[in-house]
């Protein structure tokens, strides 16, 4: 399903899920569900500023999100109010899940960054996935976690990565 850009967007809601918990909500603007692939957009969600020190999300960002149901990761791309891309900040989630209005995804705790030029590009939070208990819990998750993370370094230190999100 397409979205005709003539119309407004279907608003839906994106639920992050981490550890069994809602991480956070937000609305989003439904622009592409081909049945695999799903793109919403949204502005930043976060309160405040969030500065990881290679980049800062604030207020005004806009976030144009890329989800899938059969891929163990989400990518989103970051723009200024102004429309000057940032990158894009990467999750290694489970696969997604609409219902209705309802986007699901859950965190599984690893992130990449990759820069808008590309020459950043760098993996976060792998003590996170390492103190989360997954690697025990669910190995088959966590081994599809970490195929996610080096799929997706693989794509974004090449050509390959923005073929993603077309």
């Amino acid at each position: 399903m397409s979205v005709n850009s003539a119309e407004p967007p279907i608003e839906v809601d994106v639920i992050l899920v981490k550890a069994g918990r809602t991480k956070i909500r937000y609305p989003a603007g439904l622009l592409h569900d081909d049945g695999t692939r799903l793109a919403v957009r949204a502005p930043w969600a976060g309160d405040g500023v969030r500065d990881f020190g290679f980049v800062r999300f604030e207020a005004g960002d806009v976030f144009t999100e890329y989800y899938w149901r059969d891929r163990w990761y989400s990518v989103k791309e970051v723009r200024t109010a102004a429309g000057v891309l940032k990158g894009w900040y990467c999750d290694i989630t489970r696969p997604a899940v609409r219902t209705g209005t309802e986007l699901v995804v859950e965190d599984l705790d690893l992130d990449l960054w990759r820069s808008a030029d590309g020459a950043d590009v760098r993996r976060l939070d792998e003590d996170e996935f390492a103190e989360s208990g997954l690697t025990d819990r669910d190995p088959e998750a966590a081994a599809a976690a970490v195929a996610a993370l080096e799929e997706l370094e693989r794509l974004a230190r090449g050509d390959g990565f923005t073929g993603l999100l077309e």
